[in-house]
């Protein structure tokens, strides 16, 4: 365990362990997209960002291979934060509904977001080894943030891989694993409450699987619960 959140950045944005998602990662910063071609990239694993004593922890997926890929921040430069960032000001999260650059001047309160897998992966689908291999830097994430009550998983699978997380963390004996849903809650011990939220993605938004209001009732329970 890295007893810094600046020693565990170090080690994750140094990390080589997956040969595709380091190729991936490099290809898109190196290639583009036409609306970012005047920019230069990222492409290097993605630490978690916010507030280090922080009650809510948020864990996502995986960067975005033009928005976190680009940026070097989570949920920063495409519209799933765009959605997220909006909702976390709303709720007083955040100082600022944007997250367009690494250096917007964006700041979170009592907010910290993290990742299961630090790379960008192909068609956004990491492999069962990609997540093992980053399973360490989540489990760091949590152990540093001592503060925490609440933890909201963006999609089933930030969701499960967040209950494994957090079991090891508190040693947690769960007799029934908890099932995803967008806005259940899952009270897994005195201290952590869990909520299951559907992504912000364009899948979800566009098709409105995942309305706004949906998506601010997430936080509107975060802050009840809290309080």
């Amino acid at each position: 365990m890295k007893n810094s959140f600046l020693a565990l950045k170090h080690d994750v944005i140094n990390c080589c362990q997956c040969p595709r998602l380091v190729a991936w990662r490099e290809e898109i910063a190196r290639t583009k997209t036409k609306r970012f071609s005047d920019q230069i990239y990222w492409g290097r694993p993605v630490a978690g960002f916010g507030d280090s004593n922080a009650r809510l922890l948020i864990i996502g997926l995986a960067p975005a291979g033009h928005g976190s890929n680009r940026t070097g921040r989570m949920f920063t430069g495409d519209r799933s934060g765009d959605w997220l960032y909006r909702a976390l000001h709303k709720a007083g999260f955040a100082n600022q509904p944007t997250s367009a650059h690494s250096r917007d001047g964006l700041k979170l309160t009592d907010c910290y977001i993290t990742a299961c897998v630090r790379c960008a992966p192909p068609q956004n689908k990491p492999t069962p080894k990609e997540f093992r291999n980053c399973r360490n830097f989540l489990i760091n994430d949590i152990q540093l943030l001592k503060n925490v009550e609440i933890v909201i998983g963006l999609g089933k699978l930030a969701f499960d891989h967040g209950v494994k997380a957090l079991a090891e963390v508190y040693n947690l004996k769960l007799k029934n694993k908890p099932k995803f849903s967008h806005a259940t809650v899952v009270k897994l011990s005195s201290k952590i409450t869990l909520i299951g939220s559907y992504h912000p993605s364009q899948q979800n938004t566009f098709t409105r699987k995942l309305t706004e209001p949906m998506f601010d009732k997430i936080f509107q329970k975060t802050k009840t619960i809290i309080k």
